[in-house]
């Protein structure tokens, strides 16, 4: 691992380091103790919260003392998943990184990369006793990937500062300036069962390989949702036939859009022909709409073994209704800057969640407060209408665009400076920590960027090597001209 001769030095001999330390979501302790010896052994004020963020506080630079405090911010978490042939505990193994042309990858296993990278670089402006600055506020916090959670239970006093400038973005170049906020809605849809008679034929529908996709980062390309196909084909059934609904199931994640969904159901034995014929012409009609994004969609109908009992019609009637009417995809699109999706809906899973009760999980998103608020009651109002119990959880904030931002403008003139060029200023439609610290301290003025990385929370995570030399050239020239006071 030392041999690997990475530039720069500054910051790979300090990422290498994180790779020998186990730092896995959840497992934090080690990595949040090396990061407090760290700056200890520094001479820098040093300080540790009750569940394991770390704040390091480096004085500014003689002659510097008149610019703004920036933090450098930065999560010390790590997302494990690993190749099914690998052998490794992430409890207690290195990962081994390697280089691959132009890429740092790791041996079988997430690199950690997201957000090693950025915790690495901080050390690396901590470490460097000739690096021009204003007071730098070096802040790592746990648990990023798994429910923002150390950023969630940060105290205010440990925001003490200017400027946050976050290290996790995934693309050099690019200027990150807002991120979407979120929230969950889980409808619960109670019901008894109800026996049928007569000459009934059962059939089981299935919607497959869909392109699915990040219900942020990808809500806006186009993608088919494998619940809304479903719903869409047995309502259409439902209006023209006798029609039972025996169960439903799609979609997993709250933050993906659904790949695959099915559905069990009973219809007249005469009717069954008729059936088949529709769907046909339902998969023909969804083939030729969503042609160019689903290409490698699978629509089956097949029929099943008979089941004793059926969903209560009116619940059934119900809980279809209320799929097929809730908004799912892009709600709004932003006024400040083009392009962005502002807000949005994912209809994200139907499952059973017990004997008796079907749960819906949604999520919306938002940049704003306000319309997340707005679209997710818009979500709750057509399941109340469908009879359901619903809950809302998990809230967080999102991070509004500020195009007036004083460091955004630090940011691209020296990024012009250095590089002949312009930045790209973006933001995302995903959820960042800069909501939750905003929102704790409001005065804040937030920028994000880093270096280039792909694949990343799967093992086929890289990182840019040429990219991280130019992202550390930068952050170095924007500390050295952070604002005045």
């Amino acid at each position: 691992m030392e041999n690997l001769h990475l530039q720069p030095l500054a910051v790979f001999n300090h990422f290498l380091q994180i790779c020998k330390i186990p730092h896995g979501s959840k497992n934090e302790g080690e990595i949040s103790e090396f990061l407090q010896n760290f700056g200890k052994e520094l001479g820098y004020e040093t300080i540790a919260d009750s569940v394991g963020n770390v704040l390091v506080k480096k004085p500014a630079y003689p002659g510097f003392e008149d610019r703004k405090t920036i933090i450098l911010q930065s999560h010390m978490d790590m997302v494990c998943d690993k190749r099914p042939d690998v052998d490794h505990d992430f409890t207690k193994d290195p990962i081994r990184p390697y280089i691959d042309g132009e890429w740092l990858k790791a041996q079988g296993t997430t690199l950690g990369a997201d957000n090693g990278i950025g915790v690495a670089a901080a050390m690396a402006v901590l470490a460097d006793k000739n690096l021009k600055h204003g007071p730098v506020n070096c802040l790592f916090t746990i648990d990023e990937e798994t429910g923002l959670t150390g950023a969630e239970a940060l105290s205010p006093e440990l925001l003490q500062g200017d400027i946050l400038v976050n290290l996790d973005s995934e693309d050099e170049g690019e200027i990150f300036i807002g991120c979407a906020g979120g929230v969950c809605n889980y409808a619960d849809f109670k019901h008894i069962w109800t026996n049928i008679s007569g000459d009934m034929f059962y059939m089981k529908v299935d919607i497959n390989s869909l392109t699915g996709g990040h219900s942020g980062d990808d809500i806006s390309k186009g993608r088919a949702n494998a619940n809304k196909l479903l719903v869409r084909f047995l309502l259409r059934i439902a209006e023209k036939y006798e029609f039972y609904l025996c169960d439903i199931s799609g979609g997993s994640l709250h933050n993906a859009i659904p790949r695959d969904a099915s559905a069990v159901f009973a219809v007249q034995s005469a009717d069954k022909e008729a059936v088949r014929v529709d769907f046909n012409l339902f998969a023909a009609e969804v083939q030729d709409e969503y042609s160019v994004t689903e290409p490698n969609a699978k629509f089956t109908l097949q029929s099943t073994d008979p089941v004793k009992r059926v969903i209560d019609p009116a619940v059934a009637k119900n809980l279809l209704c209320s799929l097929h009417s809730v908004f799912n995809g892009v709600f709004a699109m932003s006024q400040d800057v083009p392009g962005l999706v502002e807000t949005s809906s994912n209809l994200a899973s139907v499952k059973r969640t017990s004997d008796n009760t079907i749960t819906v999980t949604t999520s919306q998103r938002s940049s704003i407060e306000s319309a997340r608020d707005n679209v997710s009651s818009a979500v709750r109002a057509a399941f109340v209408l469908g009879g359901a119990n619903v809950t809302t959880k998990g809230q967080y904030p999102g991070w509004k665009p500020n195009m007036k931002s004083e460091i955004l403008k630090v940011a691209c003139d020296t990024y012009k400076q250095l590089f002949g060029e312009d930045a790209k200023i973006k933001a995302i439609h995903a959820g960042l920590e800069c909501g939750l610290f905003l929102e704790k301290a409001p005065h804040l003025d937030m920028i994000s960027f880093g270096p280039t990385m792909r694949g990343v929370h799967s093992p086929d995570e890289r990182l840019d090597i040429a990219s991280t030399g130019r992202w550390w050239q930068h952050l170095q020239l924007l500390l050295e001209n952070a604002p005045l006071k």
